[in-house]
C-alpha cells in the first residue's frame, strides 16, 4: 500500500477511501495516515518528492469517503428487499435483517451513520444498511459527511504529528498485525456459521407457514 500511496498520491488516497466505503476494507484508515505523513515531508529523502499538503489529503480522502458512500447507500436503497430476494441466500442477509435495520433507523438512524464512522470495519458497511433501511437521504449525507470529515481530519493529523517515528511504529504495527489477523479470521469464520444458522432457521420456519 505504500508504494501506491507513493505512487499516485492523491489518486490512491481517492480510491482506498471510496472503496473502503463502499463496503469492501481495504485498510483506508492506513492509507489517510500514510497521506498525513507524506504530507509532513519526514518520511527521507526516498519518498521526499511526494510531499502532499495535509489540508489537500483530509479533502481528498473526505470526497473518496462520501462518494463511496454514497454508491453503498444506493446499492442498499434501490435493491432493498428485492436484493435479499433474489442475492441474499449468497450474503447470508434475511427478511428479518431488513426488519431490524429499519427498526434500527427508524429510532437511532441519525447517531448510527455518524458514530459508527469512528469504528474500523463497522464503518465499511454502514451506508449499505442506511440504503436497506431506506434512511432518509439528507439526513444520511449531513451525518456522513460530519463524521468522515472528523475521521479524516484525525487519521491525517496522526500521521502528520508521528511521522518522524514512522519506521519502528510500521515495525510495531506488522508484528500486531498477524495477531489481529488471526482474531479477525476467527471472529468472520464464528460469524458465518453463525449467520447460516440464522439464515437456515429462518427459511425452514417460512417453509412451516407457506
Amino acid at each position: 500500500m505504500e508504494h501506491f500511496l507513493q505512487d499516485y498520491g492523491y489518486l490512491a488516497i481517492f480510491v482506498l477511501t471510496l472503496i473502503s466505503s463502499m463496503c469492501l476494507p481495504v485498510g483506508a484508515e492506513i492509507a489517510v495516515i500514510y497521506g498525513g505523513a507524506l504530507a509532513s515531508g519526514k518520511l527521507g529523502t526516498d519518498v521526499s518528492h511526494h510531499h502532499l499538503n495535509v489540508v489537500l489529503v483530509v479533502v481528498v480522502a473526505v470526497l473518496g469517503e462520501l462518494v463511496g458512500s454514497a454508491l453503498g447507500y444506493a446499492i442498499g436503497y434501490l435493491g432493498g428487499r428485492p436484493l435479499v430476494d433474489r442475492a441474499g441466500r449468497y450474503v447470508l442477509l434475511t427478511h428479518k435483517d431488513l426488519d431490524r435495520a429499519e427498526v434500527w433507523f427508524d429510532g437511532r438512524g441519525e447517531s448510527s451513520v455518524l458514530f459508527a464512522r469512528f469504528i474500523p470495519l463497522v464503518r465499511s458497511f454502514i451506508s449499505l444498511a442506511a440504503g436497506l433501511a431506506e434512511m432518509a437521504l439528507a439526513k444520511f449525507a449531513v451525518f456522513t459527511v460530519i463524521g468522515c470529515t472528523i475521521w479524516c481530519a484525525v487519521l491525517a493529523a496522526v500521521g502528520y504529528s508521528l511521522a518522524g517515528q514512522w519506521s519502528s511504529i510500521e515495525k510495531d504495527f506488522s508484528y500486531a498485525g498477524y495477531v489481529a489477523a488471526l482474531l479477525v479470521v476467527l471472529g468472520v469464520a464464528f460469524l458465518f456459521w453463525h449467520r447460516i444458522r440464522v439464515v437456515r432457521a429462518e427459511r425452514a420456519e417460512q417453509a412451516e407457514v407457506g
